[in-house]
């Protein structure tokens, strides 16, 4: 599977170029929070949720303080927010009450197994959201999966599995050095552009010489413009 991973890779660095992030990275708990707001919505809601939430919480001590409505009110624009301030206030009061200290710098020292099975304990934080951190704010090798990147890696052939926490394990056992913020971003935009649930343009596809898919949509297709915003590597 290495192997497959890198021309994979090769390919789509080729069609959409490499990445490019913050030279700044976040601290986890920005990250942790942020990714539970972009749960079920699009980048740009979320980004707008979470700036939101930062402007009037500058400290997520401030945060902490607040009552689930008060957050409630600031994410609204993210959707399900009953559900995601519940999420959020949950992981500030655990980590208030844990350490007195609202921080997640604990699971610097750990390593990617141990980290995901400390941040999965929170309600609300599964597998995805949990690597999400450790890639975008612990630059750690590893290959978050969501339901683009699961449909994408199962259509081409390189996973034959029926859940993203699935593929996650499958994918990430033995995963190229250094590219797994390249490989995830660009499945991402292959799959929100190309690779869709429903009448995926595979004649343009960089990946249609190596697709497993049987069901092809050969028909022509036009690219569409690109929407290059991605929320986690905007997170400040």
């Amino acid at each position: 599977m290495e192997n497959e991973i890198i021309k994979i890779n090769q390919l789509l660095v080729k069609r959409f170029g490499v990445p490019s992030r913050n030279s700044n990275l976040p601290n986890p708990l920005d990250m942790l929070i942020a990714t539970i707001l972009s749960q079920n919505t699009n980048d740009r809601n979320s980004y707008q949720a979470y700036k939101k939430l930062k402007t009037k919480f500058p400290a997520w001590t401030d945060a902490a303080e607040a009552t689930r409505s008060q957050i409630e009110k600031e994410i609204k624009v993210a959707g399900l927010g009953n559900q995601k301030s519940k999420a959020i206030k949950n992981v500030l009061s655990f980590l208030q009450k844990k350490n007195a200290k609202i921080s997640l710098d604990f699971i610097l020292s750990l390593e990617n197994n141990s980290a995901i099975e400390e941040l999965t304990k929170f309600d609300g934080v599964g597998v995805k959201t949990a690597s999400c951190v450790l890639l975008f704010s612990l630059d750690r090798n590893i290959c978050p999966i969501d339901t683009h990147v699961h449909r994408t890696l199962n259509r081409i052939g390189l996973v034959k599995t029926k859940t993203p926490d699935k593929t996650f394990f499958a994918v990430n056992k033995d995963f190229p050095e250094k590219i797994a913020h390249s490989f995830h971003t660009n499945l991402i935009r292959l799959g929100r552009e190309i690779c869709r649930p429903q009448n995926p343009k595979c004649s343009i596809c960089p990946l249609i010489k190596i697709c497993k898919y049987q069901d092809k949509n050969l028909t022509e297709a036009i690219q569409s413009k690109s929407n290059e915003f991605m929320l986690l590597d905007n997170v400040s």
